[in-house]
């Protein structure tokens, strides 16, 4: 069988943690995740011309992730992260190497044959990579799964940069606290589940992914179908990429026939598993 094709496009960069450096980026970590759930999974992103960005493609080679990288003068991404009970805080810096895409020949071809794509916010906070994005995404199968993780980050975002994404999209992953901003952005003074129908009905999304922590999760569909689960309870080491193994785990569970339902239980165990280990690309059994 083949297996799905699947791209992350935007940051790919280290994460600082306490304990040291570990590979990440939202889109590149639900390839990750995606990778060991049976994909074929692609990094569509830039890093420098630097150690750090030679350690970080040996890292992608480890994890069997194909890379379409364009390599420019500008340092390959870190972030700082601080855990506080293994939630993150995260100190973004700009002027990164990701804030420089351009949207080559080759990444086109790549993003015309996926059956999934992963994208979020935070990439196209600069000019150059936000047109970059565009044009990518604007190349994806209508087929394809477009999930955008709306990945709020420091202040880089907008209710105009968020309209724009949710227009590509097909399936939108929000979280509870991004939902608060989300809803006052939007101006949409609604119970959580109203404003996740007008969004599924706006912008003719085939799902939305509502999670809520610790808590529980649900999966909504265009066609009124609701799977509510609760989150296990599981020995946090720290809750990075926790999210994006998350869609990793629903969009893989889609493409090997899965039903909502069950695609929504192994997204719930792909990210229990990711919190009991250290960063986001931890190691699969």
């Amino acid at each position: 069988m083949t297996k799905p094709i699947v791209v992350g496009i935007g940051e790919l960069l280290w994460d600082m943690l306490p304990e040291g450096k570990r590979a990440g980026g939202a889109p590149i970590n639900f390839v990750y995740n995606a990778t060991q759930l049976g994909a074929d999974g692609y990094a569509i992103s830039a890093v420098g011309k630097d150690a750090l960005g030679d350690e970080i493609i040996r890292e992608l080679e480890k994890s069997h992730i194909h890379h379409i990288l364009e390599r420019n003068n500008y340092p390959t991404s870190t972030v700082e992260v601080v855990l506080n009970n293994g939630i993150p805080t995260y100190t973004i810096v700009e002027g990164v190497a990701w804030d420089y895409m351009e949207a080559t020949q080759k990444e086109i071809e790549v993003v015309k044959k996926a059956d999934a794509v992963c994208f979020g916010t935070l990439a196209l906070r600069s000019r150059q990579t936000h047109k970059a994005v565009l044009t990518l995404l604007k190349n994806a199968p209508q087929t394809a799964y477009k999930l955008f993780d709306v990945n709020l980050r420091s202040n880089y975002f907008s209710k105009k940069l968020i309209n724009e994404l949710l227009q590509e999209a097909n399936v939108f992953k929000i979280n509870d606290e991004e939902m608060i901003k989300v809803q006052q952005m939007f101006g949409l003074n609604l119970p959580n589940e109203q404003v996740c129908q007008w969004f599924i009905k706006k912008y003719n999304l085939r799902y939305l992914i509502f999670t809520a922590g610790e808590k529980y999760s649900i999966v909504y569909s265009a066609d009124g179908e609701k799977s509510y689960l609760d989150t296990p309870k599981v020995k946090v080491a720290d809750t990075v990429g926790a999210g994006d193994s998350f869609s990793a785990g629903f969009i893989m569970g889609l493409l090997s026939g899965k039903s909502m339902r069950d695609a929504h239980k192994q997204a719930v165990a792909a990210a229990a598993f990711v919190c009991t280990q250290s960063g986001a690309w931890p190691e699969y059994e």
